[in-house]
Order: C-alpha cells, then structure tokens, then sequence
C-alpha cells in the first residue's frame, strides 16, 4: 500500500505531545499486555518458576508477568522506572485484598531498582521482559538497569532479557515503521529500529552476565478490531513521538493504513511475530 503523503512540521520546543497517559494504561493493561503471555509463560516452564522463586521483574508495567509468576508461588518485586500509569494498575491488580490476590511479600516500587534491594535472601531471578531491539537507545536503558539490578540477585541466578525477533518474522514491524517514518524530525530522541542478532548478547557482555541459553517464542499480535489494534499499539509508548511531530489523528491515519494488510475477513487484526530470549547468569 502506497504510504500517505504527509509533510510533517516540528513540534513547539518543550511541548511534549498531549497524551492521557491514564488512558492509555489501561489500554495496555486491557489490550497489549497480554501479547506476551505465551513468552513469559515459555520462561517460567523452562526455569520452573515457583514456591522457592524470589522474582525481581524490570519494567514491570501493569504486572501481568508479576501476576503469571504469583500465581505458581514466587515471592514477586516491581519496579517500574517510567511509567508510574502503569505501576497504579499493577497495585490494583496485585493488592492483598484485591481480586487478584498475589503472595504476602509482592514489592511494586517505582523508579530504580535500587529501591528493590532485598532485606532477606537475594533474588533467585530477574527479568526484564520489556523487549528490546525495537527502539534506537533501549539496549543501553536496559543495560543502566541491570548495572544496578544484577548485584541483587544471588550468585548463578538467572538474568531473563527480551528482544524482537528479526523483521522477516514479524509483521508488526511494518507497522512499527511508521512511528519513525513520522517522527522523522525526532528521530534522535527515539525511533523504530530492526533487531540486530546479537542485541540481547551485547547487553549481557556489558552487565558482566554469562550466557546460559536462549530460546524464540511465537507471540502473535491479535485484535478484535482495527480500533483495538490502534489503541493497544499507542498504548506502547512507541508513536508518542510521531504524535508530537504531526498529530494525533494523522497518526491514527496511518496506522489503520499500515494495518490494512494484516486485516481478516471478519474484520480481526492478526499480526505472527517471534521473540528471542536469553537467559544469563549474574558472576
């Protein structure tokens, strides 16, 4: 499909573009999050996550991994450095009273994992199941993470990173093209990047972690709708930058334009992707 022709201008300088963040939480949280299930499922069968786990989690967002890894046992930790929308939800889900009841000792703490250090045994496990290798510059924030998250975990625990599979085998890259296409004019502050192969390694090399295996998964992109599927890929963080560089509704043009190919007769968005993951292990 031929791209829309657009002439994007420069936003106002310090005018961040006007986004309700609350919003668009609870978007991911009730749409996007979910797509990583059968990856972080994968993970937890192949370390048999469980009773004995203590789980330091990077990134935690609206908790659903916290929430996976609870519901087999583990003692789980939150942090979330960004996005504090986020981080609420999670308390909601994972409030001892709540409906999603999770262990005595579940920790949601925002901002560096520093607060997360432990007061009883170190961690058993970190993850970081944000992926990486979609945006220019998120392998060096997960590398700032891990320089302080790795030191709380016990020697030989395992480090969990995430990284997007190659292009060839997710189709939602094509979609994702077009946050940078957009947002050109900022294209230094964050855009859509392919995988590299050795991202996840690189990151691990850098934290001083050992390599100790890996893995791919498939996490399809599904959607009821076209609506659905323009609301949980904003809710990712990704297009914020497109927005602020043209505008919200040209943004919503050309996603629904990207997404037209991947469209069913019944009108539902499926999009197969492939994750990688790596487990490493702390010195």
């Amino acid at each position: 499909m031929t791209p829309t022709l657009v002439h994007p201008h420069l936003p106002r300088a310090g005018a961040p573009p006007r986004v309700d963040r609350c919003a668009r939480a609870r978007d991911w949280a009730e749409i996007q999050e979910r797509m990583l299930v059968p990856l972080v499922d994968a993970v937890y069968r192949r370390l048999e996550v469980g009773s004995g786990t203590r789980l330091l989690d990077l990134g935690c967002g609206s908790g659903l991994a916290l929430l996976m890894a609870a519901s087999r046992g583990a003692a789980v930790t939150g942090v979330e450095p960004s996005a504090p929308e986020r981080l609420a939800l999670a308390r909601e889900r994972l409030t001892p009273d709540g409906p999603f009841a999770a262990h005595a000792g579940t920790r949601l703490l925002e901002g560096s994992p520093e607060a997360a250090a432990p007061d009883a045994p170190a961690y058993t496990l970190v993850t970081a199941f944000q992926p990486i290798g979609c945006t220019a510059g998120d392998a060096d924030e997960l590398s700032a993470l891990l320089d302080v998250a790795a030191p709380l975990a016990e020697r030989g625990a395992p480090v969990v990173l995430v990284g997007w599979g190659p292009p060839e085998r997710c189709a939602t890259s094509s979609v994702l093209r077009v946050a940078t296409r957009l947002a050109d004019p900022l294209r230094g502050a964050g855009g859509w990047r392919p995988a590299c192969r050795d991202d996840l390694e690189d990151v691990a090399q850098r934290a001083g972690l050992r390599p100790d295996g890996s893995g791919r998964v498939a996490c399809p992109f599904g959607y009821a709708d076209t609506d659905s599927a323009v609301r949980g890929l904003l809710s990712t963080g990704l297009f914020d930058a497109a927005v602020g560089a043209t505008d919200q509704a040209q943004v919503d043009k050309e996603l629904i334009e990207a997404l037209h190919p991947h469209q069913r007769r019944d009108g539902t968005i499926w999009m197969p992707n492939v994750f990688r993951y790596l487990i490493a292990r702390t010195p």
